[in-house]
């Protein structure tokens, strides 16, 4: 039994993902090929024939992912170089908080943008007060692509930065010992290694923002609609056919690039490992010649904007949510307070948005933990198609909540026929499995280079004493990555409060819907209650990951993503 308990966990996890993973986006599939109960290729034909599909949603869609890349990219690298060329008092800690936008729900990111470029929003308060006229940025692309660089520029940063880190300081002093210059060196050693770095972050972003729907949905509306939010617009006129088309096509495309990001990353990992970094400057520096004065000025100004894009709409929804016409007010706070006490049942209220953000983070966090481990360990053993299941099994990655949400609704929530039997899946487990197949691949993605980068004599000498494969595997290596396992935790929870795509779909009336579905519905009426539901939400998230994280410090600090 203890031999083969890795292959009845693998079996279990391969049954759950085929029951609301695979099962779910499979009924969108035939959805897109059986019309009236006739097969047909004719949805998807129109939308790949369809000038309006083509150039208007997909090509529109493209085309702000693609602006959306090169924005994060060129906000990543200085973060980069910075984290790793200068040492510098807390250092470490702003490294740490380039994991923040992954656990910041993307509705709460979309209504601090809203009260920072809105129409009385917190920037135009500042060209007022500089007399300056007033700036629109609502329901334009560029609030778009800046807010998706808010999410992706630190993750664009973290990856660089580690390849930076990584570069052998012997290689950069052998070109400079053979006559090459600062920037000679830099071109021919360290640029090198860093592009693959880069192009992982950028295909990543890529991705993300492809498949982006709140931010999209709250800062460009309708009228500026991506792949997502014609999808959702499809699902809410009951168009399912239509909005299956969409979700093949676009589900193959970020299938085909998160397949491309896994090889890629694949070939990449464990370069530079055993290096011999680089030493940091001081931020400070001992004499200030025209080019430290120079890096020194780029760096503030570089701060600047990063307190501008990164600080400013989180600062802005705290500030919306205090002030009203006559100043400082808990107006919105009260509001809310009220709506608890008094609205009726059909109406959204805290604290069942609250409880039920919380129940089923712990739901989602008892299936999808299990399940990252095993898939990352399945993911580092050496056998013929690693690959292959390696991409099976990131798929969730790649395939956006939205389909996984239209999957679901239209498999197990409306019901299918079994062996005489109406099967349904509904409320808050239909919900959880949402969030659990959207949250594991960031355990495995923790788990999986830690155990990669395991010395394996460790698990032969536990074999040579007599340990059986799986006894080595609890013994020793678990325990080697349970840093990897509780920040990977840390992620499931954050992200199941804050997942907004699959849970507006399936949210059903007070019994399912959560704190980032009534920030949407109060953003619909009014900003302030809305940023006030936004800045409970960024307290319930950032305590949450904080508890856990703290809870993890036992077992040796953080893993990496």
């Amino acid at each position: 039994m203890e031999a083969r308990a890795l292959t009845l966990g693998a079996a279990v996890t391969a049954l759950v993902l085929l029951v609301v993973f695979y099962y779910p986006v499979a009924t969108v599939f035939v959805d897109a090929v059986f019309v009236e109960g006739r097969l047909t290729v004719e949805p998807i034909v129109s939308v790949l024939t369809s000038r309006f599909y083509l150039v208007d949603i997909f090509g529109f869609t493209a085309y702000q992912a693609l602006l959306s890349t090169i924005a994060s990219v060129l906000l990543g690298l200085p973060g980069a170089w910075i984290l790793s060329r200068f040492e510098f008092p807390g250092r470490e800690t702003l490294r740490s908080l380039t994991i923040l936008p992954f656990v910041m729900p993307s509705i709460m990111v979309a209504i601090g943008f809203v009260a920072t470029f809105g129409r009385n929003g917190t920037l135009n308060a500042v060209l007022g007060a500089l007399g300056l006229p007033p700036v629109e940025l609502l329901f334009t692309i560029e609030a778009i692509v800046i807010a998706h660089a808010f999410y992706n520029a630190p993750l664009v940063a973290r990856v660089t930065t580690a390849a930076w880190e990584s570069v052998d300081a012997s290689a950069v002093e052998t070109a400079r010992s053979l006559g090459a210059s600062p920037t000679r060196a830099f071109r021919d050693v360290v640029l090198p290694q860093l592009l693959p770095a880069v192009a992982i972050g950028a295909t990543l972003t890529f991705v993300f923002t492809f498949a982006s729907f709140p931010i999209v949905l709250a800062l460009g509306g309708f009228q500026l609609a991506t792949v997502e939010v014609f999808i959702y617009s499809r699902i809410q006129n009951l168009a399912y056919a239509e909005a299956a088309a969409l979700a093949v096509v676009e589900t193959a495309i970020s299938v085909g690039l998160t397949y491309w990001y896994l090889r890629y990353e694949g070939r990449n990992r464990g370069s530079g490992q055993g290096a011999r970094p680089q030493p940091r400057q001081s931020l400070w520096p001992d004499s200030w010649t025209a080019k430290a004065t120079g890096s020194r000025v780029a760096i503030i100004g570089y701060g600047l904007v990063v307190l501008a894009v990164f600080v400013g709409p989180i600062a802005s929804m705290v500030l919306t949510s205090l002030t009203g016409p006559q100043g400082l007010t808990l107006d919105h706070y009260l509001f809310l307070l009220e709506r608890q006490q008094t609205g009726a049942s059909y109406q959204v209220r805290p604290l069942p948005a609250i409880a039920n953000s919380l129940r089923f983070g712990v739901g989602t966090l008892l299936v999808a933990v299990p399940m990252g481990v095993v898939v990352a360990v399945l993911t580092t053993r050496e056998f013929r198609g690693r690959a292959a299941i390696d991409t099976l099994a990131m798929a969730p990655f790649a395939v956006s909540g939205i389909v996984v949400g239209l999957g679901l609704l239209r498999g197990l929530v409306f019901g299918v026929d079994a062996f005489g039997t109406r099967l349904q899946v509904t409320g808050a487990i239909a919900v959880v499995a949402a969030h659990a197949v959207g949250a594991y691949p960031f355990v495995t993605r923790n788990v999986a280079p830690l155990l990669g980068n395991l010395d394996p004599r460790l698990v032969e000498s536990a074999r040579s004493l007599g340990a059986s494969r799986v006894r080595a595997l609890v013994d020793i290596e678990l325990p080697l990555v349970a840093a990897g396992v509780v920040a990977g935790a840390a992620f499931v929870f954050a992200i199941s409060i804050g997942e907004f795509d699959s849970t507006v779909v399936l949210a059903e009336g007070s019994t399912s819907y959560t704190m980032p579905v009534a920030v949407e519905r109060y953003l619909g009426r009014r900003l302030g209650p809305a940023t006030a539901m936004g800045c409970i939400l960024l307290a319930v998230t950032s305590l949450s990951f904080v508890i856990i994280e703290r809870f993890g410090g036992r077992y040796g600090g953080r893993g990496g993503f």
